[in-house]
C-alpha cells in the first residue's frame, strides 16, 4: 500500500489512470510532503446513485440558493482550493505533484471540477477522476454554508443523466453518511468497478 515517490517527481498520468482502473489512488501525508504513496483500502466507500439521498434542509436551502453552478470552469482554482488548510481542516493531502497531475488529467479529459460562484467569486466546489461509466470523487471544499453539499447535489445528478454507474467515494464518513454513502468490501468493490469501466460515459461538456 505504501511505496512513496521521490521528493519532486511527478505521477505519471497513465500510470495514474491504470491505478484507478485497478482501485488504487495516490494520497500524501500533507500538502506540504512531497512524497507520494498507493492507496487500496480493504473498505471502499461509494454513493449508490439510486440511492443518493438530499437533506430536507439541504432541499430546502437548495430551493433559496442564489449560487451559479459551473462545471469545469475553474478548475485550478478549484483543486487549489480543495487544498488549502482552514479552520475546521488544518492540513490536506493535495500535494504539488497530486496538483500537478490531476490538473493534466484534467486537460486529457479525466478530471472534471463543480463549482459554486457566488457574484463571479469561488466558494465552494468538488473536484474528482471520471473513467468509463465511473467518477471517482477526491475532494471538497467550502467557503460558504452548504456549498459543497450543493455542489455533491448537483455531481450525481450529472452522473444520472450521462449514464455513469459508480460514485467512489474512497471512504466514508458521517457527513457523506448522510447522503447515503455505504462501505463495500474490496472484493465487492472491484467488482463492481469492473462492470462500471465496462462502458463509457461523457461529463462534460
Amino acid at each position: 500500500m505504501t511505496r512513496p515517490f521521490a521528493p519532486g517527481f511527478r505521477i505519471p498520468t497513465n500510470l495514474l489512470l491504470k491505478a484507478y482502473a485497478s482501485g488504487v489512488f495516490p494520497m500524501a501525508e500533507s500538502a506540504s510532503d512531497p512524497e507520494v504513496f498507493w492507496v487500496r483500502p480493504e473498505i471502499r466507500g461509494i454513493i449508490p446513485l439510486d440511492g443518493f439521498h438530499v437533506p430536507k434542509s439541504l432541499r430546502k436551502a437548495l430551493r433559496r440558493s442564489p449560487l451559479e453552478i459551473r462545471f469545469d470552469s475553474d478548475f485550478e482554482a478549484t483543486i487549489e482550493a480543495c487544498a488549502e488548510s482552514r479552520e475546521e481542516r488544518r492540513s490536506t493531502w493535495i500535494n504539488e505533484p497530486i496538483r500537478e497531475a490531476y490538473t493534466q488529467l484534467h486537460h486529457m479529459g479525466h478530471c472534471h471540477s463543480v463549482e459554486a460562484w457566488r457574484e463571479e467569486r469561488l466558494v465552494g466546489g468538488l473536484y474528482g477522476v471520471s473513467l468509463g461509466r465511473v467518477f471517482f470523487g477526491e475532494s471538497m471544499f467550502s467557503k460558504e454554508t452548504d456549498a459543497s453539499k450543493i455542489c455533491l447535489v448537483h455531481l450525481v445528478e450529472r452522473l444520472r443523466e450521462r449514464g455513469f454507474a459508480l460514485l467512489d467515494t474512497q471512504f466514508t464518513t458521517e457527513h457523506l453518511k448522510r447522503f447515503g454513502a455505504v462501505d463495500v468490501p474490496r472484493t465487492q468493490y472491484e467488482q463492481m468497478l469492473a462492470d462500471a469501466l465496462a462502458g463509457e460515459a461523457v461529463f462534460s461538456p
